[in-house]
C-alpha cells in the first residue's frame, strides 16, 4: 500500500510541474504579446515608394500591386493543392518500394486472407 500512495504521489507531483510549467509559459506568452506594440501595416509601409512600368514612364497603381500579389500567391496555392510535377520532389510511383513497411502494408492489401487448414 505505501507503494501505491508513494507512486501517485510522483505522478500527481510531477503532472503539477509540468502543467504547472505549461501555464507559467502561456502567461509569459500571453504578456509578451499584449506587451508588444502593435504596428499597422499602412504604418510600416514607406510613403515614398513608386512602382513603375518596365518602361519607367507610367506608374502603376498600387491596388493593381495588391491584386497582381494577391493573383500570384493564389496561383501558388493552387499549384500546391493539386501537387502539380513541379512542386513534387519525386515523380509519382518512382518510390514504390520505398520502405519494407509500405511493401508488407502493400502485400498484405493486395492479397486476400485465406484461413490456415491445420
Amino acid at each position: 500500500m505505501d507503494d501505491l500512495a508513494f507512486g501517485v504521489q510522483v505522478s500527481a507531483l510531477g503532472l503539477g510541474l509540468v502543467f504547472g510549467l505549461l501555464a507559467f509559459l502561456w502567461l509569459l506568452l500571453t504578456l509578451a504579446s499584449r506587451l508588444e506594440p502593435r504596428q499597422r501595416v499602412a504604418e510600416v509601409a514607406p510613403a515614398g515608394i513608386e512602382i513603375r512600368a518596365a518602361d519607367g514612364e507610367a506608374e502603376i497603381e498600387p491596388t493593381l500591386v495588391a491584386a497582381i500579389a494577391v493573383a500570384v500567391s493564389q496561383h501558388v496555392e493552387l499549384r500546391r493543392r493539386q501537387a502539380a510535377p513541379a512542386m513534387r520532389t519525386y515523380w509519382p510511383g518512382s518510390l514504390m518500394f520505398a520502405s519494407r513497411w509500405v511493401a508488407a502494408g502493400r502485400m498484405r492489401q493486395s492479397q486476400s486472407w485465406r484461413r490456415r487448414r491445420s
